[in-house]
């Protein structure tokens, strides 16, 4: 296994910070500095360490989750009364992070789990994952705007992706994109003079929220993550591999 590989799998960063860590001589494998990132390691032998903490290969964890209004997607926040994680067991938390953000008041699914190639390839709009939101508008949008939306709008200076936008009824919409820019939606549709009342995300590449009640998660099951793992062309690895 590659060492760059490595630490995203242990947990402890992203496949790009990964690197980044690599290059600045700030791990070792057996004591020794290793600043080259295809490294070959060997998980059940080798000692790999990040600024001398020991770092191992935990076991994979895959929660999904129906994100409430109110709570914040982070880790830990000192200035949010809630966060995702407050919603986990405690037992089940250790190297978890969410998979992108929804915006404290938008609710619906969020993967969490401790996978850091899968979170790279989730996140990244290089992979185009597909997510899709459901959502209200204060009044009825026209045809017109609707296609504006779907064509792209100018965001801080650059331009949004084309999306897929389809009317579910005269202020209820459904909106697939696959950017993560904060708060997108909200703001595309301030810039025709909407507001979005209510914002949920009921897809993510191929998870659907389903019948999962707001504030309850549930770990995916094996074919799921065999089927995220094939959409995202991530190999399944031995760990000696």
């Amino acid at each position: 296994m590659r060492l760059q590989v490595f630490l995203s799998h242990s947990g402890a960063c992203s496949r790009r910070r990964a690197m980044t860590l690599i290059l600045e001589g700030r791990v070792t494998v057996n004591c020794k500095s290793v600043t080259e990132p295809s490294y070959n390691v060997h998980p059940s032998s080798d000692q790999v360490a990040l600024d001398g903490r020991p770092l191992s290969l935990p076991g994979k964890t895959y929660l999904l989750l129906h994100k409430p209004r109110g709570v914040t997607s982070t880790v830990r926040d000192p200035h949010a009364a809630r966060t995702v994680l407050g919603l986990i067991p405690l037992r089940l938390r250790e190297g978890l992070h969410p998979v992108g953000r929804l915006d404290k008041e938008t609710t619906g699914l969020l993967l969490l789990t401790n996978d850091g190639e899968l979170t790279h390839r989730m996140s990244h709009p290089s992979y185009e994952v597909d997510k899709t939101y459901q959502l209200v508008l204060n009044k009825e949008i026209s045809d017109g705007d609707m296609r504006r939306i779907a064509a792209g709008m100018v965001l801080d200076g650059k331009k949004t992706l084309p999306c897929r936008v389809s009317k579910l009824a005269p202020r209820r919409l459904e909106m697939v994109i696959h950017e993560g820019r904060k708060r997108q939606i909200r703001r595309v549709f301030e810039l025709l003079h909407y507001r979005v009342e209510e914002l949920a995300r009921i897809r993510q590449g191929s998870l659907a929220l389903g019948n999962l009640q707001e504030g309850q998660w549930r770990p995916l099951e094996p074919a799921e993550v065999r089927k995220l793992y094939q959409e995202l062309h991530i190999p399944f690895r031995s760990p000696d591999s």
